[in-house]
């Protein structure tokens, strides 16, 4: 739909084209930023704009939008609410409503049916976890998108700890779909609303018709709360489980745990999903069959634009409805993940859940990354915010030793000849006592040396020993897995003297900077004799550059784009170049395209770029050339491991979703649903993954958990 007389030609920056829809709170354009970026930018209606009571309801919508953020939102770009005219700018997400593809389509059977209310159910787990009610769940705010349904709209959505904005007089929300209290009691609704609301979408969804719908809104209102529903043509089990979510009573209706457990008991089609939106099946692919056994029409592989019914559809919710059952998404690519016949999984393996909680108590390791690291593939050895260091079996999660003095947010440094090299912080009833490097025996967790290393400067793994800082970051000090000293070299440089080690091709390194101001000088990268610690400057560096690796052995530093005085933006950081290190010739400058953003991972000769919102860009190390970039929309990722047998990159979050894309286009081969209780350190810790063979091992908050890469079943 075009632009309209009067419409504006930009909104905070972002050019308007087309319109996606209107509703009775504003406008939805799609918008695109000066990079090329496409929005959906949400603009309210001029006559509200002085409406204080309205401008509140705005930005209660933004608020809530932000706060349920993951997989199932499309997350919010930018924002305005006290704008002349109030904004707001979300992730373009392109896809039909429910409502519309039941009116053009027909009703949804097997398969599909069965993954729209899977995914319904999943997307309001997270809601509801973020402390947020829909109150507005119908048809046109469940968009099914190219790659799956999404719930939307939360232009009237409650956060649990904000007072409810008082209405008189005014509807909320939309009667056919409205619980009874929702008429009864609007202030005292819970999260058992929305649980009724999906009992109605359902069966609308399965027959086309809704079990309340009067003549008029009141009549409509008087069936909800005092009438039975209409449920004819709901089939069985749909129908018990229908009559149950959409009992008067709130707490009678099931919870969303039980609600999950009975629509499994749905059936499905035996063949291709067959969910409208999805790709048309390629050649030789069998028809599905749904509703009964009628033939649906052929569902074209279209880019659709939003529509709206009544509300403006602003916002998405990605449900995870691909990958329960292991299909790929992307099975029209020439690289297809590993089939199950091929996989290599630890002997004895099944999924697996262990939780990495512990009673220790002292003080803390902070600021460091919790996560796993494997040892010879039979145990993997994890730590992180609140728990000490946990030896697990790779193949069922058991739990072979715990080690540590306190509680540490420090994964473990690595494995190497039968030991685990971690840090403790002891007890101590003096001012400051440092943090200790320990090594511990891998089968018991018995500890075996320690040496007091810096606070602050990170241990790392070499060819032949460890490499750390000395207590007082004067001196590297390189010990062998033995624990004894091998060499110590003086922290200095042409920079500056102060200096954290690294590691590139398992060599050593040192790099330094200016101790009085890291923002001035440049990096000194120096090159530390494995056998005796001699050092030598090879390479003056600008400002915040990061080691990634080794390619064509040169060595690759990313280059940040850096503000006046700053040495990083955080984990949204845009690097501008990189710089390749060849000592024999100097190595190169080779510019980077405007997509590098991110956090830069370096796996076989390519970078992969995670921003915050789920955007992961693929960039080639030898020469620059962005490969592809996919918008993911599952917000804190972990750092990409990558199956080279597969040729596939494997991702988790905090939340404990997982994630898998085809390395070598970016396409999503499949995605899972969060961890039902990931543990209450979500936000403290950074979420890991890691591969045991064909075996994915992840760390969420407070848990550690496995799943087969093919056939990716969350534990239970």
């Amino acid at each position: 739909m075009s632009l309209h007389r009067g419409d504006a030609e930009s909104v905070g920056g972002y050019v308007l084209g087309d319109r996606l829809g209107s509703g009775g709170m504003g406008v939805v354009y799609l918008g695109r930023s000066a990079s090329g970026r496409q929005v959906a930018v949400k603009v309210v209606h001029a006559q509200y704009a002085q409406d204080e009571e309205f401008r509140a309801r705005f930005r209660q919508e933004i608020a809530a939008a932000r706060r349920v953020s993951g997989a199932f939102t499309a997350p919010v770009v930018d924002a305005d609410p006290d704008a002349e005219v109030p904004w707001m700018a979300t992730l373009y997400v392109p896809g039909r409503t429910l409502a519309e593809v039941v009116e053009k389509d027909g009703p949804l059977g097997g398969r599909a049916l069965r993954t729209l209310a899977l995914g319904l159910v999943e997307a309001l787990r997270d809601i509801h976890q973020a402390g947020v009610v829909h109150r507005d769940l119908k048809p046109s705010n469940v968009l099914l998108a190219e790659d799956g349904p999404r719930v939307i709209d939360f232009g009237i959505s409650r956060a649990a700890d904000n007072q409810t904005l008082t209405m008189t007089g005014r509807l909320i929300g939309t009667p056919p779909f409205m619980s009874p209290e929702q008429f009864a009691a609007p202030r005292d609704v819970t999260a058992a609303s929305d649980v009724f609301s999906l009992g109605s979408l359902l069966v609308y969804a399965a027959t086309g018709n809704r079990p309340f719908d009067g003549a008029s809104p009141y009549l409509t209102g008087y069936q909800v709360m005092h009438e039975q529903p209409r449920l004819d043509g709901v089939p069985e089990p749909l129908r018990t489980i229908a009559e149950r979510c959409l009992d008067k009573e709130a707490r009678a209706r099931p919870r969303l745990t039980e609600l999950q457990g009975m629509l499994l008991n749905l059936p499905e089609s035996t063949t291709v999903a067959d969910l409208p939106g999805a790709a048309r099946p390629g050649p030789g692919t069998p028809a599905t069959v749904r509703d009964g056994g009628r033939r649906p029409r052929r569902v074209r592989r279209l880019v659709i634009t939003l529509a709206t019914a009544v509300a403006v559809v602003a916002l998405g919710l990605t449900t995870l409805h691909r990958m329960s059952d292991g299909k790929n998404s992307d099975t029209g690519a020439s690289t297809s993940a590993a089939s199950s016949a091929a996989v290599a999984l630890p002997a004895g393996w099944r999924p697996w859940q262990a939780s990495l909680l512990t009673a220790k108590t002292g003080d803390p390791l902070d600021e460091l990354e919790s996560g796993c690291v494997a040892g010879g593939g039979a145990l993997v050895y994890c730590a992180g915010t609140g728990f000490t260091v946990t030896a697990l079996d790779a193949a069922s999660g058991r739990v072979t030793w715990r080690s540590g003095t306190s509680p540490e947010t420090s994964r473990p440094v690595g494995v190497q000849d039968g030991r685990v090299f971690t840090y403790v912080k002891p007890d101590s009833t003096q001012t400051f006592v440092t943090r200790r490097l320990v090594a511990l025996d891998a089968k018991t967790g018995t500890q075996l040396w320690e040496h007091p290393v810096s606070e602050d400067r990170n241990a790392v793994l070499f060819d032949g020993g460890i490499l750390a800082m000395d207590e007082n970051a004067t001196k590297f000090v390189a010990y062998d897995t033995s624990g004894d000293r091998l060499w110590t070299a003086p922290a200095k440089s042409t920079a500056g003297d102060a200096c954290t080690p690294a590691v590139l091709d398992g060599a050593p390194y040192g790099l330094c900077t200016p101790a009085d101001d890291p923002t001035k000088g440049g990096v000194t990268l120096l090159h530390l004799n494995p056998a005796d610690g001699t050092s030598k400057e090879i390479a003056q560096l600008p400002v915040g550059a990061e080691p990634l690796g080794v390619v064509d052995e040169r060595l690759v530093f990313a280059v940040p784009k850096l503000a006046e005085g700053s040495f990083g933006s955080g984990e949204d950081q845009q690097y501008t170049t990189l710089e390749e290190v060849d000592p024999a010739d100097g190595g190169r400058r080779i510019p980077l395209p405007g997509a590098a953003r991110g956090t830069p991972t370096l796996l076989k000769g390519v970078i992969y770029f995670v921003r915050p919102n789920g955007t992961v860009t693929a960039v080639r190390a030898s020469d620059g050339k962005q490969l592809w970039q996919r918008a993911t929309e599952i917000e804190n990722l972990s750092a990409p491991v990558l199956s080279t047998r597969s040729n596939t990159l494997y991702f988790a979050n905090r939340f404990g979703r997982l994630l898998a894309l085809n390395a070598r286009t970016g396409t999503v081969r499949w995605r899972t649903s969060a961890l039902q209780n990931p543990g209450d350190s979500t936000d403290d810790t950074v979420p890991y993954a890691l591969l045991v063979r064909d075996a994915l091992v992840a760390v969420a908050g407070d848990t550690a958990f496995s799943v087969r890469t093919d056939r990716p079943v969350l534990p239970r």
